[in-house]
């Protein structure tokens, strides 16, 4: 039978933890406000669809990519929050002696979902279309607008909507549940409780991002293509990189 853990190993595994926990705590919600920027600005362009379609959409997302596509925005504004935020939470589960909630609740459930879609996002949007080599030709940021997400929608239809649809719905329900936490442990001293219910802010976080998302990218959807068939085989062969368009 193995020998239990010599108190001396104990003991630094417990100061590892004190010390560990609290500063990936902050780590983990100091990077959520950068993400939720973000994620405020990304999701305008689709939204305003319902407004003006395609053409308003591509213009709304040119504007957005002055915040989150320049040198210094998209490393340290965007990706890197993106990145730290979940590696910050994971970390903090492994040292945990025990951790704060289960792997099955819907802060880690939704967490973990969107890191997963958004990475999947990440590379269909950003990684893929910028490939040098034929047929794709590095499609430029210039001809990369909401004409090719529309060559999604035509193409795999239902896939690419409930894409869409999806990583919206596990970033606003993520984001209504750590909101509340993060107000907890940083607010509440000085503000009292957060405003409404668990289940009222969870509903308007849902209602109010997944719905005019979905909606915008019907009318999107219902709109004819308006690339050449050039343009329109270098989109293709983007998006089959991904192993979600590979049939």
């Amino acid at each position: 039978m193995a020998d239990a853990t010599p108190p001396k190993d104990r003991s630094f595994l417990r100061r590892l933890t004190l010390i560990t926990q609290p500063v990936l705590t902050r780590i983990a919600h100091g990077s959520a406000p950068f993400i939720t920027t973000f994620v405020f600005i990304h999701l305008t362009a689709p939204i305003m669809a319902n407004i003006g379609g395609t053409s308003l959409a591509s213009q709304v997302m040119l504007l957005g990519r002055e915040y989150y596509q320049t040198l210094f925005g998209e490393k340290y504004l965007v990706l890197a929050p993106l990145a730290i935020h979940p590696l910050s939470a994971i970390l903090k589960r492994v040292l945990a002696p025990k951790p704060a909630r289960r792997l099955s609740s819907i802060l880690s459930i939704t967490g973990y979902t969107s890191a997963i879609i958004v990475a999947l996002h990440f590379f269909i949007h950003r990684v893929a279309p910028t490939d040098p080599s034929p047929p794709i030709y590095a499609v430029g940021p210039s001809e990369l607008d909401y004409e090719y997400v529309k060559f999604g929608l035509h193409e795999w239809p239902w896939r690419t909507w409930l894409g869409y649809v999806g990583l919206t719905a596990a970033v606003a329900w993520h984001a209504a549940e750590g909101m509340s936490i993060i107000w907890n442990t940083w607010l509440r001293p000085r503000l009292g409780s957060m405003p409404g219910t668990k289940r009222s802010r969870t509903a308007v976080a849902l209602v109010g991002g997944v719905l005019p998302v979905a909606t915008g990218m019907f009318f999107i959807w219902r709109e004819p293509l308006m690339v050449f068939a050039s343009h329109a085989d270098r989109f293709k062969a983007a998006f089959v990189k991904s192993p979600v368009y590979w049939y």
